[in-house]
């Protein structure tokens, strides 16, 4: 049995609207891209179903009708000085993007998993 230590963290998430482009890139690929470079060990972008932001616009993921206004969340749960350096690499490029940050334990269960 493989056990090991859980380690503190965060739970670091952006949000931004699906066409979202930083240059050329989509804007949760680029972010996902950085987080690799900086040596961050994963990271997942979800689209939301529907929800509403700080504008107060409801938007709902319908065939055709929003395309590319739904809500994209990417998520890294990484130590807080892995999340930092993430965010500063966010602030050097100037992006306007609405972040949390969430206590988190995480580790690996079982088997021999590298």
């Amino acid at each position: 049995m493989n056990i090991t230590t859980p380690t503190q963290g965060v739970y670091l998430r952006f949000f931004m609207h699906e066409n979202r482009r930083h240059g050329s890139v989509l804007l949760y690929d680029w972010l996902l891209a950085e987080a690799k470079k900086l040596g961050l060990s994963g990271g997942t972008a979800f689209r939301s179903i529907a929800g509403y932001g700080r504008h107060g616009v409801t938007h709902e993921a319908h065939f055709l009708e929003l395309a590319g206004q739904e809500t994209v969340r990417v998520d890294f749960v990484v130590t807080r000085d892995l999340a930092e350096k993430m965010l500063a690499r966010v602030r050097a490029e100037n992006l306007q993007l609405f972040y949390a940050i969430l206590p988190a334990e995480f580790g690996t269960l079982g088997g021999n998993t590298p």
